[in-house]
């Protein structure tokens, strides 16, 4: 863990009441275009089509009726499509929402580096500070849950049968904390462990530290200052545009792909601060694109300045650290949630974007970070505009190498 800062001579009652104290608007609005310069105008037709080739790829390896991508490349131009149709056999539209799924976990380390600006939280408070019955040994702090370093357990994998089941039916975030803690215990270890139980304990004890709900906290320190207006962290239900499904298998255990399972109506509040947040893939563009290049008066180097292997096979520039992922130079995050399958990196140097989302979640969710990966690669090579330059191209893949990953990881006949 990162070396402690000074703590608090205050107690939690005189936390509570600077959190009280805060004004109720939130931060300035950030420009995520003009830092950097976004050239006007559409991609290269080539570099379209090569993007769309991608995308129409991962759908059919995934089984997914339905997409959106988008991408910003700084010295080119940008791009942005819908894919296919919903299950009620409407198309599909660029400004469909969908659920952010994992992405919501980097969102909710933005929440606890701001208030640690504003002075609610030390990112060493042990998080028995706010959550009362907690376990007290081995310490667990804050920055800890945000890093995924606890070793407390998921939850997913023990509810999701119960979620296909009865997907309307709401959950408690101390809920989902119980099955992540039968799932494996706090061990303090510090290596990296994804977990979604330890995002929801951090959402919690976020709410404990400043009075407010994390859906007030996400619009505070996310949305507003980025004005993702399309985005949310809701309640018990959302209304979304793109609906979410997952392909059904069959007696022998087979992926059925032409047969699907609508599962938009799963409840928001089972990814809590863990995979709750929905979102439109413009405003994700926007989200990627400040959390890589560090626009907002919170973003700080330290965040991701003590990377994590993602496991002990992965290549020297695949980390994680700070609720996001580093692969190269591409900051981001990508997972998946029942129904859905999300990606949203950006250059943390050039500022490059890439956004995608995928409508069927049978497939592991390596397939839609292999799809994120290989816009980027396809993007950093797209020509420059008129009077522009475009800068060296350093990612340490290509789309040919992402097109033999995908292949790995599908779930359905590829064409």
């Amino acid at each position: 863990m990162r070396a402690s800062r000074r703590r608090r001579s205050a107690g939690v009652a005189a936390a509570i009441a600077l959190a009280l104290s805060l004004t109720a608007c939130a931060p300035a609005a950030v420009d995520t275009v003009a830092s950097p310069p976004q050239v006007e105008g559409a991609l290269p037709d080539d570099t379209q089509a090569q993007l769309v080739g991608a995308v129409e790829r991962a759908m059919a390896s995934t089984g997914s009726a339905g997409a959106i991508a988008g991408v910003r490349v700084p010295w080119a131009g940008e791009w942005t499509q819908a894919f296919g149709t919903n299950p009620d056999g409407g198309a599909v539209a660029v400004d469909d929402s969908f659920k952010a799924g994992p992405v919501t976990r980097a969102m909710t380390c933005d929440v606890l580096y701001g208030l640690a600006a504003d002075g609610v939280v030390e990112l060493d408070d042990p998080v028995t500070t706010w959550i009362v019955g907690f376990p007290a040994t081995p310490v667990v702090t804050l920055e800890q849950l945000c890093d995924s370093t606890s070793g407390l357990g998921s939850y997913q994998p023990r509810l999701q049968a119960r979620w296909e089941a009865n997907p309307s039916r709401p959950w408690a975030p101390h809920e989902l904390l119980a099955y992540g803690l039968a799932a494996s215990a706090p061990t303090g270890a510090g290596s990296y462990v994804g977990s979604d139980a330890g995002y929801v304990l951090l959402g919690m004890a976020l709410e404990r530290a400043s009075g407010r709900t994390a859906a007030d906290l996400f619009g505070r320190y996310v949305f507003e200052p980025l004005e993702m207006a399309g985005s949310s962290l809701p309640g018990r239900t959302a209304d979304l545009g793109l609906h979410g499904t997952q392909s059904v298998l069959t007696p022998e255990g087979a992926v059925d792909c032409a047969t699907a399972v609508d599962l938009t109506s799963l409840s928001p509040t089972a990814g809590f601060t863990a995979s709750g947040a929905v979102t439109t893939v413009s405003d994700l563009g926007r989200y990627a694109r400040a959390l890589a290049t560090g626009l907002r008066p919170y973003d700080g180097e330290e965040r991701f300045a003590s990377p994590l292997p993602v496991d002990p096979g992965a290549p020297t520039w695949y980390t994680v650290d700070g609720g996001a992922y580093q692969a190269g130079t591409l900051v981001g995050q990508y997972g998946s949630v029942p129904g859905y399958q999300t990606v949203a990196f950006a250059d943390r140097d050039t500022g490059l974007t890439v956004v995608a989302v995928l409508n069927n979640s049978r497939a592991s969710a390596e397939a839609v970070r292999v799809l994120g990966w290989q816009l980027a690669a396809i993007a950093s090579k797209a020509a420059a505009a008129a009077g522009e330059t475009a800068p060296p191209s350093g990612l340490p893949w290509t789309p040919e190498q992402m097109d033999g990953d995908l292949a790995s990881v599908a779930t359905c006949p590829l064409p």
